[in-house]
């Protein structure tokens, strides 16, 4: 039984990171879930849910492959940029003084209740319920 599960986590340890590097953290956590339910059963999903979040949230709310496409469209839309005086980094909460948030269009796969700004010329992702920053799009 132990030599079940150790193999289904060693599986779950390659096949989970590449699954939610492209997926970001929701992504990632429903994913390794699946993954680890098939592999170990329950406790199986919940280590997978996990190791999946973790790794999805190193691949940030928006998937690697959408971050250029979504950057052009952003900077195209023509939203002025916000000037913020300290350094912004993920999960920083940032002050609501002058801050205007944009929907995210759907095509772009960031889960509902984040929006997006535009501070110091860069395209930043935020929950504007908690105005914490989810991704910086360089």
């Amino acid at each position: 039984m132990h030599h079940k599960i150790g193999a289904a986590l060693l599986a779950l340890g390659i096949t989970i990171p590449i699954a939610a590097y492209a997926q970001g953290v929701v992504g990632g956590a429903e994913q390794g879930s699946a993954a680890g339910a098939a592999a170990g059963g329950s406790i199986g999903a919940i280590v997978g849910g996990a190791v999946g979040a973790i790794e999805g949230g190193v691949a940030g709310v928006l998937g690697i492959d959408q971050r250029p496409r979504f950057r052009d469209y952003a900077m195209g839309q023509g939203y002025p940029s916000f000037e913020y005086m300290n350094q912004l980094r993920v999960g920083d909460i940032i002050a609501p003084a002058g801050l205007s948030y944009y929907a995210v269009p759907s095509g772009y796969g960031v889960p509902p209740g984040y929006e997006y700004t535009i501070i110091n010329g860069r395209i930043v992702i935020v929950n504007p319920q908690t105005r914490q920053v989810a991704e910086i799009i360089e």
